[in-house]
């Protein structure tokens, strides 16, 4: 029986590439000379630390641009509320999304057995596996799924006949 996987998975060492370039940038850019701007990970949570608001934003809008150009979707991010740090510091945690969370599963596997597709969806932790009983199904259940207008960056894997 054909089935695929839908997951929902951030390549870990593509952020940290995408980091390094992102502090190199930082220390040559006139704009940030002498300020305490720096972007930090561990695990899967992002710290930013900015001098002030405006720069906070730069090095937001920077992150944004370097995880792009590494081909990362940047829906892949959750960005929480600024708040104050030492000093006139402000320090913003960005949390980098994994898996597909358990609400998000069940409106897909809603949405797929409203639309009458002859295909089976079961929940599998923070994945989704797919079958049915035709390839032309299962096709058709990825292009019903990526016209959800989901934030959240899908990949569709695993697709066996």
């Amino acid at each position: 029986m054909p089935s695929f996987d839908i997951v929902s998975k951030t390549d870990l060492a593509e952020v940290d590439n995408a980091l390094q370039n992102l502090s190199r940038e930082i220390a040559t850019r006139f704009d940030f000379k002498g300020t305490a701007c720096s972007v930090e990970r561990k695990d899967e949570t992002l710290t930013i630390l900015a001098d002030d608001d405006t720069r906070l934003k730069t090095v937001q809008e920077l992150l944004r641009g370097h995880l792009t150009r590494r081909k990362l979707d940047v829906g892949c991010l959750d960005m929480k509320t600024p708040e104050k740090a030492s000093g006139n510091t402000l320090r913003q945690v960005v949390v980098v999304k994994q898996g597909i969370e358990s609400e998000l599963a069940k409106k897909i596997v809603k949405s797929l057995k409203d639309s009458k597709l002859k295909v089976q969806a079961a929940i599998q932790g923070d994945e989704l596996r797919i079958s049915g009983k035709s390839r032309d199904d299962l096709q058709t259940a990825i292009a019903h799924v990526k016209g959800m207008k989901i934030e959240l960056p899908l990949q569709f894997l695993n697709f066996r006949d």
